[in-house]
């Protein structure tokens, strides 16, 4: 499909159409650029169409399913709850065609002409793509993320699934195994479970390894509670069928085999050879702070540039980019990038909590008012500041802690102290106020957690 005309010159081409590279080409639009926008699938990418969007409808309606059958303590006798799991592919689905197609819309009201299908490198100046266009531009912006990694005797295929085709099931299988234990196992893991699936997380090391041990503990108690098996220190060796034969010689079997062991960058046929940008050792193509490459024509974003691989970076990134592509001397040079993961509870994080300069202080949800309202007392807020009180970090594990760590963001971004939180009214009552109450603690102020006696004042 392409909207507009069929320009062989454009002053900026964007080869992908997901959430860095849409964003880029709207914001380009908004400061005059002509731009031409190349994807071959679904507009929107991953992220609104397999991954981030999807996996977060079926959370909500995990959340749902399972909330109503374990009510009981509020008074809600729920008899014979059923789940149509077609039904809910359908809902799923229709999500991501709305988003779609409102990016589609976004497209044709800037007038960024979209061209259906994949493009190749000719040279610095000029794209190739597969409907046989050539497409001539004064700028180019990389934007075609990442892609699931396949692991060796475990290609996809069959009832070997990646993430994407997980959240693409129309059936409750009745057991599911997921080697890998990040955040994408995780979420996976977690949203069968209350679905009714016997779920096994195969970790090499142990679940989600690079983050805080006192948040991970608290979803690990919840999965087992939900029934879900972890085996650590393990990795999987050989295959038959449904079977799984493991590192350390037992055996573990499964109706689908979920692979959620990373991620790697989409660069297939993009011919960069033919051009001045270069990649690393990983294969993600090298940017500096204004996303441009070694070629001073190519510029990139998102997922394809490295870690962190997250919706929101390829976002910001992308309007620099754009806005680099137009002649304005922009530059990421952003603080802190927050991250979320959706788990139960949730984990977010924004900053760092550690550090030899650093002071953390933990204030626990089981003191919150509106948690133990909700019997959502499972979770906490630490805040890290330094020796000046200015704050470094937030960590909230939670619920709405994807909402809440919005705050924390904005605050480090600021260079607030552990005062302007304190001292700004928080209303009532919230989960909000956990990273209030946090605050007050660690000036010695706390109302609702004893902390023990503050020192006194000179």
């Amino acid at each position: 499909m392409v909207m507009g005309s069929l320009p062989e010159q454009v002053d900026l081409a964007i080869v992908g159409g997901g959430v860095g590279g849409y964003v880029a080409a709207i914001r380009a639009a908004q400061l005059g650029l002509s731009v031409g926008l190349v994807e071959k699938n679904k507009l929107g990418g991953h992220c609104l169409n397999y991954a981030c969007i999807p996996s977060k409808t079926l959370i909500r309606i995990s959340d749902i399913f399972y909330e109503v059958q374990h009510s009981q303590k509020f008074g809600i006798n729920a008899q014979g709850v059923t789940l149509d799991a077609k039904k809910m592919l359908d809902w799923r689905m229709s999500v991501s065609k709305k988003l779609e197609d409102g990016v589609a819309f976004l497209c044709k009201t800037n007038s960024i002409d979209v061209f259906k299908g994949s493009a190749t490198f000719l040279d610095s100046n000029h794209l190739q793509l597969s409907d046989g266009v050539t497409l001539e531009f004064k700028k180019a912006i990389i934007a075609t993320g990442s892609e699931p990694a396949e692991m060796e005797g475990f290609e996809f295929g069959g009832n070997i699934l990646d993430y994407k085709q997980a959240l693409m099931l129309d059936v409750i299988p009745k057991t599911m195994l997921i080697v890998g234990a990040g955040y994408v196992a995780v979420e996976i893991g977690t949203l069968f479970a209350k679905f009714g699936t016997v779920v096994t997380i195969l970790a090499r090391s142990d679940v989600l390894s690079r983050f805080d041990r006192d948040a991970v503990e608290l979803v690990k108690k919840r999965m087992t509670a939900l029934g879900v098996k972890i085996i650590t220190g393990v990795t999987p060796k050989q295959r038959n069928g449904n079977s799984v034969t493991l590192s350390d010689g037992s055996q573990v079997s499964a109706d689908y085999i979920v692979v959620a062991t990373g991620l790697k960058p989409y660069t297939d046929g993009l011919q960069l050879e033919n051009t001045k940008a270069k990649i690393d050792d990983k294969g993600f193509v090298q940017i500096n702070e204004k996303m441009q490459t070694d070629d001073p024509n190519i510029l990139a974003v998102g997922d394809v540039t490295g870690e962190p691989l997250l919706a929101h970076r390829a976002m910001r990134q992308g309007v620099i980019a754009a806005e680099v592509a137009a002649g304005q001397n922009s530059e990421f040079d952003n603080i802190v990038i927050p991250s979320v993961i959706f788990s139960d509870p949730e984990i977010a994080l924004a900053g760092t909590i550690e550090g030899d300069d650093i002071k953390v202080t933990k204030f626990p949800l089981s003191a919150l008012g509106r948690a133990i309202a909700l019997d959502t007392t499972s979770g906490f807020v630490k805040i890290a500041s330094d020796s000046n009180n200015v704050v470094k970090g937030v960590e909230i594990v939670g619920p709405d802690a994807n909402a809440l760590i919005a705050e924390a963001t904005l605050a480090i971004e600021m260079g607030a102290t552990l005062d302007d939180i304190a001292e700004t009214i928080h209303a009532h009552p919230t989960y909000s106020e956990a990273i209030q109450e946090a605050a007050e603690g660690a000036l010695g102020q706390g109302i609702h957690f004893y902390y023990g006696k503050p020192a006194k004042k000179e």
